[in-house]
């Protein structure tokens, strides 16, 4: 048997049980794609990152239980932090190669900032079921990745209860419910049972088309969201052109070691 390291990250969050917890694994060279698959799918989190070394930094891959994704912001969060916290503790900024090409994180005291591509998202038409797969109202519907269904309310997003099997009938990687917030410029929640995540707690990656999308709407490139999950997630987004800045803080809940055939 081989012995790997693993952790387990609480993301976006600043004390354990809350933000987004994400399994980081890091490797000297890369296991084939159905191992990290299988143990992706044995930690049953919405996502397990693995990270190898590749020139000045790391490549990273992001597996939720079912599949390989082209871009998270909790796994590379908790993957930054590992890094920049246990393995190389006196960097400052950390590097990934990606699918979704090159993303780094800074830190900056308790914060963790990802540098990610921006996504704006496009208005669509109404799109058929969503509207009753949410059971509530949706004002307007956007398009990026991810389905953005703009809510009337604060409120309306945080007392969402989705019918599951019909949101995994919509044609989407995922469905984020969202609207403006009374105490944070913005609210939003995250629902992706068609990939084996029926809620993610917090979702870096959707805010890569919340951010942009929220400063059109209120005119500032700087904004304080939170995501509504039970769990419940901070971010600090900044709008920088054709990139965003995504911050958030994080908190180690476990370490160990895991166990894969020779």
């Amino acid at each position: 048997m081989h012995k790997l390291p693993i952790y387990q990250v609480d993301a976006f969050a600043d004390r354990p049980f809350t933000g987004n917890p994400a399994a980081v694994v890091p490797l000297h060279s890369w296991l084939p794609a159905a191992v990290m698959q299988a143990v992706a799918a044995e930690n049953n989190l919405s996502e397990t990152a693995f990270f190898a070394p590749e020139g000045a930094g790391y490549r990273i891959r992001w597996f939720t239980p079912t599949l390989e994704v082209d871009l998270c912001g909790h796994a590379t969060l908790a993957s930054a932090f590992i890094i920049l916290t246990e393995l190389q503790p006196g960097l400052s900024a950390v590097g990934f190669e990606s699918r979704s090409g090159h993303l780094s994180v800074s830190r900056d005291g308790e914060l963790f900032c990802l540098d990610f591509p921006s996504r704006p998202p496009e208005r669509v038409a109404p799109v058929p079921g969503l509207a009753a797969a949410l059971g509530v109202e949706v004002a307007e519907t956007w398009q990026a990745r991810d389905l953005i269904a703009v809510l009337a309310s604060e409120d309306a997003v945080r007392g969402l209860q989705p019918d599951m099997a019909a949101l995994s009938g919509i044609e989407a990687f995922s469905v984020v419910a969202t609207a403006a917030g009374r105490s944070v410029d913005f609210v939003s929640r995250c629902f992706a049972p068609k990939e084996g995540i029926p809620e993610d707690p917090v979702t870096g990656s959707t805010h890569c088309s919340l951010a942009p999308f929220w400063a059109g709407r209120l005119g500032r490139t700087k904004l304080h969201a939170r995501q509504l999950s039970a769990r419940g997630g901070e971010l600090f987004c900044e709008l920088q052109g054709a990139r965003v800045k995504i911050a958030g803080r994080a908190v180690k809940f476990s370490s160990g070691w895991f166990l894969i055939p020779e």
